[in-house]
């Protein structure tokens, strides 16, 4: 092992991650403004430990003066999807941008590995502006579904408590439960539409409700007191009647009182 100093190594790798994870996060709630629906579930990024750094090393013989090269998973960023057709939109979306570069993928999804490993990499070279002038490190990025992760996260455990050299048994339950997971992502792909539809309508109802309830506490602004307990008591009873048209409709009753408060507050009656 050589002396250097690994906190200091490490900080460019640490400001990569957390500039990536913003960055994607940015990108999910955008993506959610503009189309309603963003094939970003969930984004983390880790640091590779110093242990596993040396470990990944010493497997693939990588020298300890070439490891920033050699190594290319120190940063890692992980986006899970819903969906298997989302990684693809989400690749897409990374290739499109213009601050990191797109070194190499790996498609793992259509030639998933022998243990029954499934996701999609990115090897990107993202630049990092650091005390000392602008460096660029390599970064990996993982899109994977939800169950992908979590099969994913299992094997790694698995792999970590074994050393990888996994018991015959083991291996072969884990293959199984790899296809389980598999089959589970196309049951999920062939009602995605159904599901992509309910989730809309839950989002789409909860806006609705958000908003009824802000504009009749805004009564209160206008001393519109009595008008904002009948409000609220007809909300209560809609809500509990889950009546979504009748909460439209008072919505919009109400936005027409305020609408009429504010004009009488301009002219000085309020």
């Amino acid at each position: 092992m050589d002396g250097r100093d690994w906190g200091t190594f490490l900080l460019p790798y640490e400001q990569a991650v957390e500039e990536l994870k913003v960055k994607f996060k940015t990108m999910r709630a955008e993506l959610k403004k503009r189309e309603e629906y963003a094939p970003i579930e969930f984004v983390t990024g880790r640091v590779k430990k110093i242990s596993s750094i040396l470990d990944k090393a010493k497997r693939l013989d990588v020298p300890m003066n070439q490891i920033e090269t050699g190594i290319e998973d120190i940063a890692g960023i992980r986006i899970m999807c819903q969906f298997v057709e989302d990684i693809r939109r989400v690749a897409e979306y990374i290739r499109e941008r213009k601050d990191l570069k797109v070194l190499y993928e790996k498609d793992y999804i259509t030639n998933f590995k022998e243990s029954g490993y499934r996701s999609f990499h990115m090897i990107v070279e993202y630049p990092v502006q650091t005390a000392l002038g602008q460096k660029h490190v390599l970064a990996e990025i993982q899109i994977r579904t939800l169950a992908m992760n979590f099969w994913a996260t299992i094997e790694h455990s698995l792999n970590y408590k074994f050393r990888d050299s996994l018991p015959e048994d083991v291996r072969g339950r884990l293959k199984k439960t790899a296809e389980a997971a598999f089959i589970l992502d196309n049951e999920m792909s062939a009602i995605r539409l159904e599901i992509l539809d309910a989730q809309k309508t839950f989002e789409d109802e909860s806006n609705i409700i958000t908003k009824t309830l802000a504009i009749i506490h805004q009564l209160y602004f206008y001393h519109l007191i009595d008008e904002a307990i009948d409000a609220q008591a007809k909300f209560n009873e809609y809500w509990q009647q889950h009546d979504m048209e009748a909460i439209k409709l008072l919505s919009d009753e109400v936005k027409e009182l305020l609408n009429k408060a504010r004009k009488g507050s301009d002219n000085g009656d309020v």
